[in-house]
């Protein structure tokens, strides 16, 4: 029988996992667009909430350290950014604490009067640069998903890794695009009181 084949056994086997953890790759994705991403407004608290459940998942007490950083003066972000940057961040963390094998896990917000820029950062294993060429892990979404949410919100994603040397991936946003504006500054001029 076909099946009694070890070729096609460890094919079919590699197929039904490949299948699988579409599966589950999927149901994130539409958990996360069905659910509130931020705490208020504050990016930089919603990222130490995550980091924190992702560390405990970890067990054992070998949860790599983590630490997120603020710069500049916090600002208000456009919903539909603030959404968006939520979740790349939150998909580079997940890789960097389910698959670098880091000891150190860093989160960068910087709030520039230019642009807003986010970095996520490990001091892992690193991605294999074919896979960083091809810009995906056949069967896996992440990057990809992620460069598709940067570019839907005017950003721009950076990622750089050297095997065990870390992997780092930076957003960036213009800050037109990024901080949000008071709604008087959208409401025509003969609507402002005093006009």
């Amino acid at each position: 029988m076909l099946l009694d084949r070890p070729e096609v056994q460890k094919r079919l086997e590699t197929a039904i996992e490949q299948a699988r953890q579409a599966v589950t790759e999927g149901r994130d994705a539409v958990q996360s667009m069905r659910s509130t991403t931020l705490v208020g407004n504050d990016l930089a608290r919603t990222l130490v909430m995550l980091g924190e459940g992702l560390a405990a998942e970890h067990g054992n007490g070998r949860a790599p350290e983590f630490c997120v950083q603020v710069q500049g003066t916090t600002r208000e972000l456009a919903p539909l950014v603030r959404d968006d940057a939520y979740r790349i961040a939150s998909e580079a963390l997940r890789n960097a604490f389910l698959h670098a094998h880091a000891a150190r896990i860093e989160v960068e917000i910087r709030y520039d009067p230019r642009q807003l820029r986010l970095r996520v950062r490990d001091n892992g294993k690193g991605i294999d640069p074919k896979v960083l060429e091809a810009g995906a892990r056949a069967g896996h979404y992440g990057l990809p998903g992620m460069r598709e949410r940067a570019k839907l919100v005017g950003g721009k994603l950076a990622v750089w890794s050297e095997l065990d040397s870390g992997t780092e991936a930076e957003l960036t946003i213009p800050a037109s695009i990024a901080y949000a504006k008071s709604r008087a500054a959208h409401w025509p001029r003969f609507w402002k009181k005093g006009a």
